[in-house]
């Protein structure tokens, strides 16, 4: 698909207009063997080698991030009262169109998934696709057999049975929870129903990508085609 050079460049650099206007007038733009002499020219990024100070632009169709999502920060586009993990997100990054595949809630904190690719964003989401998602958990009062049980059997939301989940005991009031689907404060509801409140909740993995021991609570960084394929496996 043929787009303005000025756009190719700023969606995959997050380079203001301006700069880009001037590194063209600067001839330090170059598409194949051909410099650019307007930000009018139009190319194909998919076919087009795009060359900046002569080195080569490397071209994605779509960005895949992992979060470590701090609490305080609403899993959303756009919020008129809150702040949205998308304001995390580094300024080279906000030309592109992400959105958080699923939701952590406010105070969850640990892996959350950005990208601006739909399709694969509804595939890792829907229930049909099973994928784990796993959390650590902190409840106020001491994790039972009859809780393990229960999560293992399915409990009983609203009338509706949800899927068989694994809790790990890990001490007495803490543990990991492995879910295959994502209802509304799943995990919260599902120990109140033994009448225990969650603590702390936070995910630490997503299929078999586990959330980065390197990356810092409020940092995020790109995923590579290998993490990618992680979490749908």
């Amino acid at each position: 698909m043929l787009e303005r050079i000025d756009k190719i460049i700023g969606n995959q650099t997050g380079i203001s207009r301006n700069e880009i206007h001037k590194m063209i007038k600067n001839k330090k733009v170059k598409v194949n063997d051909k410099v650019v002499v307007s930000p009018k020219e139009k190319y194909d990024s998919s076919k087009d080698n795009i060359y900046i100070d002569d080195e080569l632009l490397v071209i994605s169709k779509y960005v895949y991030l992992v979060l470590n999502k701090p609490k305080g920060y609403v899993s959303a586009t756009i919020d008129h009262y809150e702040k949205t993990v998308l304001d995390l997100v580094p300024e080279s990054y906000q030309n592109r169109h992400l959105f958080p595949a699923g939701r952590l809630d406010k105070d969850t904190t640990g892996f959350l998934l950005l990208t601006d690719d739909g399709i694969f964003a509804h595939n890792i989401l829907s229930p049909k696709k099973h994928i784990k998602k796993k959390y650590y958990v902190i409840i106020d009062s001491i994790i039972t057999n009859d809780m393990i049980d229960g999560f293992s059997n399915g409990i009983i939301l609203d009338g509706e049975k949800c899927k068989s989940s694994i809790l790990e005991k890990i001490d007495d009031n803490s543990c990991y929870v492995t879910l295959t689907e994502g209802k509304y404060h799943q995990i919260k509801r599902m120990f109140q129903s033994f009448g225990a409140s969650v603590l702390e909740l936070k995910r630490v993995s997503m299929g078999s990508l586990e959330l980065p021991s390197d990356l810092a609570l409020g940092e995020c960084r790109e995923l590579t085609k290998d993490e990618v394929y992680l979490i749908t496996h």
